[in-house]
């Protein structure tokens, strides 16, 4: 179980309530921090996969806590941006509605067979980390904020977009699994 890509997992869930901490501190100087901690954290997401699987170093562990981490980082994000009044709780709640749903899909159909990550599930994850980074950039301390605050919107929405396709891709993706299979003994 401990091996370097289980290790980038475990620090990943740890950074989340720090990241949390440093946004809801609302000054310029933490927000700068919360930034430079939720880009670390989406970094070791990329990183802890791409190790795991070039040095066979897959997990069950891994496999288990590397989802529940990237959920963690993305809706603590959305929670407390929501907290703040930057992201409209509508928003927060169809996203964390996908992402524990699908999770739960995943759960449900692993007797059946493996709902792999699509595509668009990461292409998802993308558009969810630069939407929230465009979030939590203090641009009033750089450039004038509401062109950027404009910016970060669209990029929220897409990523809503893409959140929501994807689901409903996973959705009928599980729907034909447990019409063509039986479950594993």
């Amino acid at each position: 179980m401990w091996n370097l890509p289980n290790a980038l997992t475990i620090g990943r869930l740890v950074l989340v309530p720090v990241f949390v901490l440093l946004l809801l501190a609302e000054s310029t100087p933490t927000r700068w921090w919360a930034l430079a901690v939720f880009v670390l954290a989406s970094v070791t997401d990329q990183l802890d996969g791409h190790l795991a699987r070039s040095r066979n170093l897959v997990t069950a562990f891994g496999t288990l806590a590397d989802p529940v981490a990237d959920k963690a980082l993305i809706l603590g994000a959305l929670v407390t941006l929501s907290v703040l009044g930057e992201v409209p709780w509508w928003i927060t709640i169809l996203v964390a509605v996908r992402e524990l749903g699908i999770t739960a899909l995943r759960a449900v159909l692993v007797r059946r067979s493996i709902m792999p990550a699509s595509l668009g599930g990461k292409v998802k994850t993308v558009l969810q980390i630069v939407a929230i980074v465009l979030l939590v950039v203090p641009w009033s301390a750089l450039v004038d904020p509401d062109p950027m605050r404009v910016v970060a919107l669209v990029a929220l929405y897409l990523a809503l977009a893409v959140t929501l396709l994807t689901g409903l891709d996973y959705v009928v993706k599980g729907w034909r699994i447990s019409r063509s299979t039986r479950p594993a003994a």
